[in-house]
């Protein structure tokens, strides 16, 4: 099976990138494929976190192995296959690649095309550009006018959930194609 995943931020205006990968690879491949579609660094510990309707965190998958309780279930990238923890279309999911600030790619597993493999992830649509990798607290501090590290620390009450329908792209730039197209895909 082939899942293409949706990306977007909400740091960014006209930024999307749509990510088709076998259901069989692992986080560490998706995480290989969404850092080479924006070109960042590899040298930060990241982490995919599975999310429900509203964007709550729910099963984190990390980089590398954490020291957590025995109750824990423990995911780490390299050896959790997709497959494992994602089985429905629209699940939701968060990428953080700046744990520092906790900023992150909002992501929908937007389609699952059952009967057909892909060898390597592939990036099939490129919209906008990033933001930027890393950022220090005095930088985001200042891009973000937060003084609080509350629960709404990394922007999520200005995030519009819509933003990942089809209907919330229609301000989008899609010089480059609409991600949303049929007939622009490779498959």
């Amino acid at each position: 099976m082939i899942y293409k995943f949706l990306l977007i931020s909400d740091e960014v205006d006209q930024f999307a990138r749509e990510i088709s990968i076998d259901s069989e690879a692992t986080f560490l491949d998706l995480h290989n494929a969404i850092l080479d579609s924006v070109n960042f660094t590899k040298d930060q510990i990241t982490s995919f976190f599975i999310c429900d309707d509203d964007w709550e965190k729910k099963t984190e998958i990390t980089l590398m192995e954490m020291d957590t309780s025995y109750e824990d279930d423990s995911w780490v990238m390299e050896d959790t296959k997709l497959s494992e923890l994602l089985e429905d279309e629209r699940q939701r999911l968060l990428f953080t690649f700046d744990n520092m600030t906790e900023r992150a790619f909002f992501m929908e597993l937007r389609e699952i095309i059952p009967g057909k493999n892909l060898e390597k992830p592939v990036c099939t649509k490129s919209i906008g550009n990033p933001p930027q990798q890393i950022m220090t607290f005095d930088e985001f501090d200042k891009n973000n006018s937060v003084s609080d590290l509350g629960e709404n620390f990394y922007g999520d009450e200005t995030f519009d959930p819509s933003e990942l329908d089809e209907e919330g792209y229609n301000d989008l730039d899609m010089s480059n194609g609409n991600p949303y197209d049929d007939n622009n895909s490779q498959f």
